[in-house]
């Protein structure tokens, strides 16, 4: 959008940038720091993996190459993987130049009648034979998107001489959707006169929900409309910044206008939809220009701005947001359209978390439930919330697919958590294109309100925990543990976070030294990881409670068992302290005959010493009962600082590192998000039953 053009929205769109850089500072910080002492990428060592394995997979970087690079020096697996990157940044094959040429004829200019007149307005581009990507504040609404047309060609040709544009109108009532936030609109376009598509003239991006397209440090190249005028591209100087969960910031050269464009890797592959310059502001938010002073909007001109990065809605987080739209069988057609690795097939479902559903009418027990019923401690009291039980028939009737949580969900509306953890499976099931799942046919054993009635004197906190929470959390969890199994939790989990060690074992502390020391673990892992400090205190106290104090151990079997199926084969899903519980479950109370063909094991503590060595029964022998076992963990995860799981628990079936969002790195909705997992339930749901 051209800089006279600038709405309130964008203006807001500006404003909300500009606070996102201000808040990501710090981690800004560390990454120039990096720089500065040489690293070329500086990124987790997951992405760095991710991004050349699919370099390699994809011909980005020719195999014999790579060899030739490292071959002739000794060098680490981090080194090794850099010097692959740092192939593709040096030198390009041949083919760069054609595939980005190919790449420019899928992006147009979009221009605008008003007043009688046709004025340049953005730019957009094709991601499927009918479907165009623009920015929200180019066309916020259906009524704008009529008004405006596109021009494809509109350039000059390699003999320096403008080429003949091809206009093409938009369909924004065939497909439109928009999003402020993401600040992204998606539009349908017209068939030519001759019935032709577009995508089918010009060609069209397959935008891909897959990790691995860019690490940070790496070029990025930008293909638009600047100020209107024909196309251009920017090449040169181009680099990733940063990564945040929605967007990323770059350094690039671009002009207003080009919101709306393409920023694309080296290998031609969309990688974010590019919005607007972040401006540089003072400590009250308010824009700067060059010479310092404050930017007067409606006064100075645009070019006056003091500009500090580019900013960018992420490829994945788009797609994601479009696959949880409910759309009608037509729209959802056309999304089908961008291709398998934008994880939107027609047959998969909108993911469920924004239309609710009815809970599902509870079947009549077997008589095996009955009579666990009948010998549990004794019911739910009136009001308290219970577990959730599936039709017999879901799956075939012969296989179940049972959700076990964490911790601190008392209080909450099990249908809500089903409905939570379903939603964060199916966006991932989507994703992998594959059929997604109701969350009525999902078993969902509830034990949160027992398991803090029964911890009773455990949810008190001494009168300091309004002033400093988290420390009056651990002094009074540390107090209460009467084996001194919440002390060990903390200080291994510290250690296994990297915390220096001075010599002296968590046992052998007493008194306020041990308090001392396990403040400090505390803080150790939350500035290492992505919890809260408060978060990692409960959530290691509640595992303390269940695994040293057998009444809760024993109260919350009992619930699980009251509320599982009693025949048949399981699917069950673990997460936090779920983990341990499904553990305990799987190894002693699983009714005779049953048996779990997947186990998934999420954000999970059994790889500490301090969990597995006090399980039942105790140590790291996988239960017979369990055929097939995938572990799914996150690095910034503080309660599973013990993962990976295989070299304590020996050969998984699976097991993934995944990055999680920097506030949910402990979050079930985003390791389900991850295709990769999604796609191991989705396969095993579609089974035969055996």
């Amino acid at each position: 959008m051209l800089p006279s053009d600038e709405s309130r929205e964008e203006q807001e769109q500006r404003t909300a940038a500009a606070r996102r850089y201000r808040e990501a500072a710090a981690e800004r910080q560390e990454i120039e720091a990096k720089l500065a002492a040489g690293v070329l990428y500086p990124d987790t060592p997951e992405r760095i993996a991710s991004r050349v394995n699919r370099l390699l997979e994809r011909g980005g970087v020719p195999p014999a190459a790579a060899v030739e690079s490292v071959h002739a020096e000794a060098l680490d697996v981090p080194e090794t993987l850099e010097r692959v990157i740092g192939l593709t940044k040096d030198l390009q094959p041949w083919s760069f130049l054609p595939r980005g040429a190919r790449a420019a004829a899928t992006v147009a200019r979009i221009s605008i009648l008003r007043g009688g007149l046709e004025r340049p307005h953005g730019t957009g581009f094709l991601v499927s034979p009918r479907l165009l990507l623009t920015n929200h504040h180019v066309l916020p609404d259906a009524e704008t998107a009529r008004r405006c047309f596109l021009e494809f060609n509109a350039q000059v040709t390699i003999d320096n001489a403008p080429d003949a544009a091809i206009r093409f109108a938009l369909a924004p009532d065939t497909f439109f959707t928009a999003d402020e936030h993401l600040d992204y609109a998606l539009v349908a376009v017209e068939p030519a006169a001759d019935g032709s598509l577009a995508g089918a003239r010009f060609g069209w991006n397959q935008l891909s929900n897959q990790q691995g397209k860019l690490v940070q440090n790496e070029p990025v190249n930008v293909i638009g409309h600047p100020m209107g005028r024909l196309k251009e591209i920017a090449l040169r100087d181009n680099a990733l910044v940063q990564r945040l969960d929605d967007f990323l910031h770059y350094r690039t050269d671009t002009e207003p206008g080009n919101s709306g464009s393409p920023v694309f890797n080296d290998q031609w592959e969309v990688v974010a939809l590019h919005h607007m310059g972040v401006p540089n502001t003072d400590t009250q938010g308010r824009i700067l220009r060059k010479d310092g002073q404050i930017w007067r909007g409606g006064v100075d001109s645009d070019d006056t701005v003091d500009y500090v990065s580019n900013e960018g809605a992420r490829t994945s987080s788009i797609l994601k947001h479009l696959a949880t739209l409910p759309l009608d069988p037509q729209r959802r057609a056309l999304l089908a359209e961008m291709g398998p690795e934008s994880g939107l097939r027609q047959d998969a479902a909108a993911g469920p978390v924004a239309t609710p559903v009815a809970p599902a009418v509870a079947p009549a027990p077997t008589p095996q439930e009955a009579a666990a019923v009948a010998a549990a401690p004794g019911p739910a009291a009136a009001g308290a919330h219970v577990g959730l039980r599936a039709p017999k028939d879901a799956f075939g009737g012969r296989r179940h697919l049972v959700f076990l949580h964490g911790r601190s969900q008392q209080g909450k509306d099990p249908e809500l958590l089903r409905r939570g953890w379903t939603g964060g499976l199916n966006h991932g099931l989507t994703r992998a294109g594959l059929p997604t799942v109701d969350p009525a046919d999902v078993w969902f054993p509830y034990y949160g309100d027992r398991i803090v009635e029964v911890i009773g004197q455990h949810e008190t906190l001494p009168a300091s925990y309004a002033d400093s929470p988290a420390v009056a959390a651990v002094e009074a969890f540390a107090a209460e543990s009467e084996e001194g199994t919440y002390e060990q939790l903390v200080m291994e989990a510290a250690v296994l976070a990297g915390m220096p060690q001075d010599g002296q074992a968590a046992t052998e502390n007493l008194g306020s030294t041990l308090v001392g020391s396990l403040q400090g673990a505390l803080s150790w892992l939350a500035a290492k990881t992505d919890v809260d400090a408060l978060a990692i205190a409960t959530i290691f106290r509640d595992v303390d409670a269940y695994l040293s104090d057998q009444s809760v151990r024993k109260a919350v079997l009992d619930r699980v068992f009251e509320e599982i199926p009693h025949d048949g084969e399981l699917v069950l899903v673990t997460h936090s302290l779920g983990t341990v519980v499904g553990m305990d479950l799987v190894a002693n109370r699983l009714p005779p005959g049953m048996k779990v063909t997947l186990l998934v094991t999420a954000g999970s503590p059994l790889g500490m010493n301090a969990v597995n060595s006090r399980l039942v029964p105790p140590g790291t022998d996988r239960p017979g009962t369990v055929d097939e076992w995938v572990n799914v963990w996150c690095p910034t995860d503080a309660v599973a600082i013990g993962c990976p799981l295989e070299p304590v628990w020996g050969k998984l079936t699976e097991e993934h590192a995944v990055v999680n969002a920097s506030d949910r790195a402990h979050s079930i909705e985003e390791y389900l998000a991850h295709p990769e997992v999604a796609t191991v339930i989705g396969k095993f749901l579609a089974r035969p039953t055996g």
